[in-house]
């Protein structure tokens, strides 16, 4: 690979250099990324697991149409035994001394601010090649916007590679999406004038990266607005970087929550669960603020929303009234009452497996397909049996018709950061299985391996994630599905709000 150019201004443009620069890089054999590319053996953080090495030679090709999907993911009702994202290659394979000697757990939620950037590197840094999971985001001439990992000005030369590539196969008049080399996949999206590219060994679905270069797009957009495609009219070689100085933490937080938030991949937001009178009360306070200008108002509590009021003006200096709105918001709020009700729904409202009703009422209950037969309890070792009743260990809520979400707390079977992240990688698989535009969309779908039991169950009205123990019976597993949808129809008017217009994804 060419050396980084020193000088970022002169990223190659024109068809000529780009075409040249293309033609240097080989698409075959495993000389398609550096030779340590693939010999990762670097912690990265913001993934939480060590890359074990690839052996052996590497594949490469490119597809230019829909990618054929997961065909061992796509099984429908049937014991599929798939591998764990914690025993697969990217995670390190079992019996590996992967996190044996670990540090304690960090929190989640502030993993991401640590500073992950690490400036020093660039692609001639063995470090940098180690990373399992990048993100580019560069100009149609090349010009380096946005990357996780290394400064922007250093990757400019590879920047302009993966510029090249892109002409090349537009040239030709085609588009390319993605492109396989041994363990990695490289994802590709344009969008007009701007180009993001992610290169990743974490054995996530095309269509997952996908959207999460569709969530970065927006971001992008969310800063710098649509205005900056017109710039880049006027001039083709215009440096974007610099409107984005000091914007790396609200990037870093996006990527960080690819990995810690269901809403990325369920297209869905969770709201704090509140009795429906204290979040009316909250809703009045917002409604008092209209008089001020302020356009939208949205209250949130750890990520959570609690809820939203959308209030029109025509005001143009709305924006200036902020800070006094901000205060009369939080005296109303302290006035009504309203901030003690959410503090105590954030100790005491949390969803918990092990507080399943045994007896859930059967007016409104329904069946997935293959739950006609009915079998008694089955007796689990204590050990396995932790979580909540069936071997239930976490499961996941989506109101397809509110677009909004509700998850059980993680019981003490899944604890640490690592089994976390784990189960989460695992429900980004089965709902990429469950949505795959070539196989399915599926109904229902049941998956086993030596971590957990998976169940997916999608009607018309909600999705269904749910994990078990490894042990957990099948038929046992659809009751206790049927148990939690009961449950949760049964607190909606809490877990979900309802009156306000929706906020569509």
């Amino acid at each position: 690979m060419d050396p980084p150019n020193p000088n970022p201004n002169d990223a190659p443009s024109l068809p000529a250099e780009s075409a040249a620069r293309l033609a240097a890089l080989s698409l075959c054999g495993t000389r398609d990324l550096p030779p340590d590319f693939h010999t990762a053996e670097i912690l990265d953080d913001d993934e939480g697991y060590l890359t074990s090495a690839s052996r052996g030679g590497s594949s490469t090709s490119a597809w230019k149409e829909a990618p054929e999907g997961l065909h061992d993911d796509d099984k429908d009702g049937d014991d599929v035994s798939q591998p764990s994202p914690r025993s697969s290659g990217y995670a390190g394979e079992r019996g590996s001394s992967l996190d044996d000697d670990a540090d304690p757990d960090p929190d989640p939620d502030q993993d991401w601010a640590r500073g992950k950037k690490h400036p020093h590197e660039d692609d001639a840094s063995s470090s940098w090649r180690k990373r399992k999971k990048h993100f580019f985001i560069l100009s149609n001439s090349g010009k380096p916007i946005y990357s996780r990992y290394g400064d922007e000005h250093k990757l400019a030369g590879f920047s302009a590679t993966l510029q090249a590539i892109i002409s090349f196969v537009e040239n030709s008049g085609d588009h390319i999406k993605f492109v396989r080399a041994g363990k990695h996949q490289i994802v590709f999206l344009v969008k007009g004038p701007i180009y993001l590219v992610c290169i990743s060994c974490t054995e996530e679905s095309y269509e997952g990266l996908r959207g999460q270069l569709e969530l970065m797009y927006g971001q992008l957009l969310l800063i710098l607005t649509k205005s900056v495609n017109k710039c880049f009219e006027k001039n083709p070689r215009f440096d974007m970087a610099t409107l984005l100085g000091g914007t790396d933490a609200v990037f870093l937080s996006l990527i960080h929550a690819f990995s810690w938030n269901p809403a990325t991949f369920l297209h869905a937001y969770t709201c704090l669960p509140l009795a429906q009178s204290t979040r009316q009360a909250a809703s009045a306070v917002l409604q008092d603020i209209a008089d001020s200008g302020v356009l939208f108002a949205l209250l949130m509590c750890e990520h959570k929303e609690h809820t939203y009021v959308t209030l029109l003006t025509t005001r143009s200096d709305a924006f200036y009234d902020l800070k006094d709105s901000r205060a009369h918001i939080q005296n109303a709020l302290l006035k009504s009452n309203v901030l003690i009700e959410v503090q105590r729904s954030l100790h005491e409202n949390a969803l918990r497996v092990e507080d399943l009703p045994t007896n859930p009422s059967s007016q409104s209950a329904s069946h997935p397909p293959e739950s006609s037969q009915d079998i008694s309890s089955q007796s689990l070792s204590s050990e396995m049996a932790i979580g909540g009743p069936g071997g239930l260990w976490h499961f996941i809520y989506k109101s397809i018709y509110l677009d909004q979400f509700v998850s059980s707390e993680f019981p003490s079977p899944i604890s640490n950061k690592k089994q976390k992240k784990g189960l989460y990688k695992a429900y980004q698989k089965l709902y990429a299985s469950m949505h795959d535009k070539a196989t399915g969309p599926h109904k229902t779908q049941f998956r086993r391996d030596e971590d957990y039991v998976l169940f997916c169950w999608i009607t018309q009205d909600f999705e269904l994630y749910a994990a078990f123990n490894p042990l957990a019976d099948k038929t046992q597993a659809i009751k206790m599905c049927n148990r939690v949808c009961q449950w949760v129809r049964d607190l909606e008017n809490e877990i979900f709000v309802y009156g306000e217009s929706t906020l569509s994804w």
